[in-house]
């Protein structure tokens, strides 16, 4: 719902719950849906002077009388292209060229939750699986009632009218949308409506620019850092050095006598410096006197969990699943493995720093930020102030990265914001630094896996023990009542017991470890981690049982048609198997993970011990491409993210304190080391799967599988500037 909308709430929230029948990622889905809404004057009609009328048969979807068209969007854009693929849903079934549709971002309403959870959310890539049908409804029920407006006025029958490109046409009557919209918001919102083939798609399956790409290139677009108003402060916080250390006194003076500075105030993450800038907050905050409670994180570092990780690796542990005999099968099997593989903590990274306005009031809270959870900001922020739900708005501005650190259920850099603004009386925005986002925790888990495994005479897997040690990721979070069954976390096995690769005898153990570095999902969440050391182990049996590491997977997916083509893809797409460049390999990955599977073909060579990797080719089966130039930006912009984590990524702790500060002790992947990166899109009639993720977990195990064959060193600890030089 429109923030319009929802402050002309005389008839309540207007909007009513039925069920459409939808179904979205095998899950029944209702949605709100509203009756029709007429703007404020609702007498007044198009060409009089007055505002124009608005129709709005559904939440997602407003027209107005002068023939101007929005979506309204509940997705959080972050460079995933969502406004793009949402307006091309609307579009195809109301009949509307998409680039006609305006994109509105939707404000804190339940119209807009997420449907598998009780708030708005954006995460999972499950931002298209969860509004296709839902979008599709829409536009089908407004044209709809657009059709039976112009039979009514027609005196005809609704079914000898076309709607084409925003127009109701039958004989020698026509009717724009616009035309038809006071007339059809007096209608009934029918239950059912049908839905095109997709055979008889105009727009979805077909390329589409996007929508947001102009106002991003050009400046006008607005993200949170940009966010800018009257009397507008500047905060930025001093932060413990240590995770869980406390504030014990705090020394200002110095920090008050900077020019530009406002206030100083303690909060509960820290000391925060007020100014009528950034410059003079920074100062401000470099001035301060902090005595800190360092508490029992000064003990941390990454060595000592190395070892304390290991020691659990080499432990049974809780049993996830099981499957056969794995111990008999292990002791009988021609050759076995007994390896283990590294993963440490990883920070998101985003190219936009943490950010967010707050301006509290007596009475009322509002937020500019870039979220990927605004119901939940604005659930914690009104917990935060004592105020109910609907004293507290949030505007979601376009976000620059979030691969899950703007989810956060704590809701950290909001809640904070908020703190730092209660009682000034003026907007406060809290910026945190590159350094302050490196350093503020909320990493992809510290990983270590123990892999034993042993093949027959053939070189088939005849059995498959995989340990895992780390922290889960739900069950430090609001879900972890409905989500973490018998002690298991989801996301700390997904893509290790489910594997697509055919295995007699499976068992997965789990070790969940409680450290006090906090963790948050990582773009792939828990495949980022299985992904690696299945794919990294299966290569292994394949060298152990003398046997092509294609051949091998080809043979343990020879059930899974649809694995297997997208594998036989990325493979075709690289010439697998053709002579390369002299000192050039190939390595192979693939991983089902978010409901698309994706499979990868790295070329890499490896010189004075320095990784360099020239083409990735990949193929993803997503179900259906909405958008093919979306899904493939998406896959691109996946595999340079994990590029950077598997070549360089590495967040480190001694004496409790983060190592890295910056991109110069964090580095990225750059233009002039970057893979040429070709993608396949194979479309089937599976269920739609995500993009967003999907495919980042293969890169890494591709490269390194690559590495194995160039140099016969396995590399089973990442990054690899660190694991290759160890192994």
């Amino acid at each position: 719902m429109s923030e319009r909308d929802a402050s002309d709430a005389t008839a309540g929230r207007r909007h009513f719950l039925i069920g459409l029948g939808v179904v979205a990622a095998g899950t029944a889905v209702g949605i709100y849906v509203m009756p029709g809404l007429l703007g404020r004057n609702s007498k007044a009609r198009a060409g009089s002077g007055a505002a124009p009328i608005q129709f709005q048969p559904h939440a997602f979807v407003r027209i107005s009388s002068d023939d101007t068209f929005t979506v309204i969007v509940g997705k959080s854009e972050m460079g995933q292209g969502i406004h793009t693929g949402m307006r091309m849903m609307l579009a195809e079934e109301l009949e509307v060229d998409p680039t006609r549709i305006a994109v509105e971002v939707a404000g804190v309403d339940p119209a807009f939750n997420n449907p598998f959870l009780p708030f708005q959310f954006t995460g999972g890539s499950n931002s298209t699986q969860t509004t296709y049908e839902a979008l599709r409804k829409a536009g089908a029920t407004a044209r709809s009632m657009l059709v039976a407006a112009a039979a009514q006025k027609w005196s005809v029958d609704g079914a000898s009218l076309a709607a084409a490109d925003g127009v109701i046409s039958g004989g020698t009557q026509r009717a724009t949308y616009g035309e038809l919209a006071e007339l059809a918001a007096t209608l009934p919102v029918p239950k059912e409506v049908p839905l095109k083939e997709r055979s008889r798609f105009k727009y979805l399956g077909k390329p589409q620019s996007r929508s947001d790409s102009r106002d991003k290139v050009s400046g006008r677009a607005v993200f949170g850092l940009d966010v800018d108003m009257p009397d507008l402060l500047i905060a930025m916080i001093a932060r413990a050095p240590v995770f869980g250390g406390k504030v014990r006194s705090v020394d200002d003076t110095a920090a008050r006598a900077i020019p530009g500075v406002v206030s100083v105030k303690q909060v509960p993450s820290g000391v925060a410096v007020l100014a009528t800038n950034t410059w003079a907050a920074r100062r401000g905050r470099d001035a301060l006197k902090v005595d800190w409670d360092l508490g029992s994180g000064a003990a941390l570092s990454t060595a000592t969990q190395r070892v304390a990780w290991q020691k659990l690796a080499a432990s049974p542990g809780l049993v996830a699943k099981s499957v056969g005999d794995v111990d008999k099968a292990l002791a009988g099997a021609v050759r076995t493995l007994d390896v283990e593989y590294h993963l440490p903590y990883l920070a998101h990274a985003c190219m936009e720093p943490l950010n967010c306005v707050a301006h509290v009031t007596n009475d009322r809270c509002e937020i500019w930020t870039g979220t990927q959870a605004p119901s939940l900001d604005a659930q914690v922020a009104a917990g935060v102030l004592g105020f109910k739900a609907e004293q507290v708005v949030v505007h979601t501005t376009y976000l620059g990265g979030g691969f899950g650190r703007r989810a956060n259920t704590d809701s950290d850099f909001v809640k904070e914001a908020v703190e730092v603004a209660r009682g000034v009386g003026k907007p406060v925005k809290t910026v945190w630094t590159r350094e302050d986002d490196m350093h503020g925790g909320y990493y992809r888990p510290f990983h270590v896996d123990r892999v034993r495994a042993g093949i027959d005479a053939a070189g088939l897997p005849v059995a498959f023990l995989h340990t895992t040690v780390g922290k889960p990721v739900l069950a430090n979070s609001p879900f972890a009542k409905f989500a973490v069954q018998k002690g298991i976390d989801p996301t700390s096995v997904e893509g290790s017991g489910d594997m697509p690769y055919a295995m007699p005898n499976l068992r997965l153990e789990l070790h969940p470890t409680t450290e006090i570095v906090p963790i948050l999902w990582w773009r792939s969440v828990g495949h980022t981690i299985t992904g690696f050391v299945v794919n990294s182990a299966i290569d292994e049996l394949a060298a152990l049982g003398k046997r092509d590491p294609l051949e091998l997977r080809r043979e343990l997916l020879k059930d899974k048609p649809r694995h297997l083509a997208v594998l036989n893809k990325a493979a075709e797409l690289a010439a697998y198997g053709q002579p390369l460049a002299k000192g050039r390999a190939h390595g192979v990955a693939l991983q089902e993970s978010f409901g698309s599977i994706v499979a990868q073909v790295a070329e890499v060579s490896v010189e004075s011990g320095k990784v360099r990797v020239h083409r990735v080719c990949c193929a993803i089966d997503c179900g259906f491409a909405i958008n093919p130039d979306q899904v493939i930006a998406q896959v691109q912009s996946a595999v340079v993210y994990g590029l950077s984590a598997a070549l360089y990524g590495e967040i480190t702790l001694q004496d409790g304190r983060v190592q890295q500060g910056n991109f110069d002790t964090y580095p990225v992947v750059r233009m002039n080391d970057a893979p040429a990166i070709d993608v396949a899109i194979v479309n089937s009639e599976g269920p739609l799967g995500g993009v967003g993720e999907p495919g980042l977990p293969p890169i890494a195990p591709a490269v390194c599988n690559a590495v194995f064959r160039l140099t016969g060193k396995r590399v089973r600890r990442l990054p690899l500037v660190v694991g290759l030089a160890s192994a």
